[in-house]
């Protein structure tokens, strides 16, 4: 549906009115709605500053942490999206009724169905942000799934200031503001993230490079005020101070985004004869079904569903059906690369503080160790999405090999702490944030860019699901067993090195899945060659305008 309003027969004041109907309705206010949603999706990366509380208040020993730990994964990546917003509150608002004692000491098996509930607040924004978004800007995939992904990376530390500003430094408190605030940022804008028509936006790099610009400040000052939290104390009002600063930069976005809707609303005007033109709805285009071809296809096709699903694929690029991309060879080099990159990614992540109190290293250091692998997974976000663009667009530089890169980046970063010495450690947390946090963007574009954007909601849950799995493998069968019992021995002689025999183990899983990747990436050489975006690049530049000056001439004949 479209209305059309003509700028002669209305005031001023009517212009305005239709400009900000004009920007609530397009796409960039929809991805500035992604970003919010977003940067309060990142609940599950403060579960080791609330997992203390947990294990506190309700008497659980750190086995029973790390297989909470787990459920916390598993509700990432095994969400549905009509009821996040629902989960993720009834999750962590019990959770906080359990540790403050308002509700009986659950058991183990219950906490597990909360935190899983509530860690699904993630897939809920994955699903329903940033696969829209990508349907909405598929060129330039990769640079908004980095930013997106990069957001949610930022949402711990958005999330600590908040409730410092608000709470206090009350743990308990954290986790009610967990609870309530991702869906309540989930129902206010669930009707703005909607599919639209793909359109080619003018600006639209520019735009990209300037958000990637205030993402940078914005996660270089939560850096430095996490840094100086530690090292001095704090007043409420400092708190106050440094939460403001941390939203008015998250909101700069939309700054920008507003600039690009005035020039497009006039050029609108300009194109229309001063005529501005408000598009109310622009539904997203649906596949009319047409039976009788379907009938004559399956009574005169040879080609049995077995053989379509096995032999008879489309090429890379084009959309795959669920069963034909879950089946197929690439997609599950790419499941074990990301198990064994991913799943080593988030056991060292896990194992940090443990890794920093066995090399003797003070509680506000090994803090400092934690924010340092946070920023860096940001810088790890935003480089594996707006380098990797740039290198395929201007060298077609395969981004499976990217990919390949990365989890090598990872192995260096796993054996400086299975080999420690002075100030390793500090190195470790750089590249193993650095190289966490650009896999998972390389994942949801890979899985994009090979099966096409049809089933891309269920194909990229269905990616992810390696993480969760190679986790529960790596930290709660492999590593977390062999390193109680190092550790045992160790505290025992005296001395650190064979504790840290899991992380060779790490090592070498890591190193398997990035020759696993580089069988992808010799098979998928010759797709990367070719020009991934052309089928997008067919659309008009200014698609709004002509779209609008269409129904002017409707109206008026």
């Amino acid at each position: 549906m479209v209305e059309t309003q003509g700028a002669g027969s209305t005031t001023k004041g009517d212009g305005g009115v239709q400009f900000v109907l004009h920007v609530l309705r397009g796409r960039w206010f929809s991805l500035f709605a992604s970003f919010l949603i977003m940067s309060g999706a990142g609940a599950t990366y403060l579960f080791g500053v609330y997992s203390q509380e947990i294990k506190n208040t309700l008497g659980y020993d750190q086995i029973t942490i790390v297989l909470l730990g787990f459920f916390k994964d598993l509700g990432v990546n095994v969400g549905v999206l009509s009821v996040g917003a629902a989960m993720n509150f009834t999750g962590y608002f019990m959770i906080w009724l359990s540790v403050i004692g308002k509700i009986s000491k659950p058991k183990v098996w219950q906490m597990c169905i909360y935190i899983c509930l509530g860690a699904n607040s993630q897939n809920f924004a994955n699903t329903g942000a940033l696969v829209t978004s990508v349907r909405n800007l598929p060129e330039s995939r990769g640079n908004m799934i980095g930013l997106l992904k990069g957001f949610t990376g930022l949402s711990g530390a958005i999330m600590t200031q908040l409730y410092l500003a608000v709470y206090g430094n009350d743990a308990q408190s954290l986790i009610l503001l967990i609870a309530w605030m991702p869906a309540a940022l989930s129902l206010i804008f669930v009707y703005t993230i909607r599919q639209m028509k793909v359109v080619r936006q003018p600006n639209q790099q520019t735009v990209f490079f300037h958000c990637l610009l205030i993402s940078i400040v914005l996660a270089l000052f939560l850096m430095v005020t996490t840094l100086l939290e530690k090292a001095i104390s704090f007043s409420h009002a400092a708190y106050v101070v440094a939460a403001t600063v941390s939203c008015a930069l998250l909101f700069s976005p939309l700054l920008v985004f507003i600039r690009e809707e005035l020039a497009i609303w006039r050029q609108m005007k300009q194109n229309n004869g001063g005529v501005a033109n408000t598009i109310v709805e622009n539904p997203p285009p649906t596949e009319i079904p047409q039976p009788q071809k379907d009938q004559v296809n399956s009574k005169t096709s040879t080609s049995s569903c077995f053989s379509k699903i096995f032999f008879e694929k489309p090429a890379s690029g084009e959309d795959y059906s669920i069963l034909q991309a879950l089946l197929s060879t690439d997609m599950l080099i790419l499941f074990v690369a990301t198990l064994c990159g991913l799943g080593s990614s988030l056991t060292a992540v896990d194992n940090m503080a443990r890794i920093g109190g066995s090399l003797g290293y003070p509680k506000t250091t090994v803090k400092s160790f934690l924010s340092l692998l946070s920023i860096w997974n940001f810088f790890g976000r935003i480089f594996s999405g707006f380098v990797s663009e740039s290198l395929l667009v201007r060298y077609k530089f395969p981004r499976t090999l990217m990919m390949t890169l990365i989890l090598l980046l990872s192995c260096i970063g796993l054996l400086l702490i299975a080999f420690p010495f002075p100030g390793s450690l500090h190195v470790a947390s750089i590249i193993i944030g650095f190289s966490f946090g650009a896999q998972m963007p390389l994942l949801f574009t890979i899985i994009s860019e090979l099966f096409g954007l049809k089933y891309y909601s269920t194909l990229f849950n269905c990616g992810q699901l390696a993480s969760p799995l190679g986790s529960y493998i790596l930290n709660v069968k492999v590593t977390g067993p062999l390193y109680d019992r190092k550790a045992l021995k160790d505290l025992k002689k005296k001395g650190l090195t064979r504790a840290f025999l899991p992380f060779i183990v790490l090592a070498c899983v890591t190193f398997f899945g990035a020759m696993a990747s580089l069988i992808l990436v010799a098979r998928t050489r010759q797709f990367y060659k070719g020009d991934i975006y052309k089928k997008f690049k067919q659309q008009p530049n200014t698609p709004d305008t002509k779209m609008a000056s269409s129904n002017t001439t409707n109206n008026t004949s």
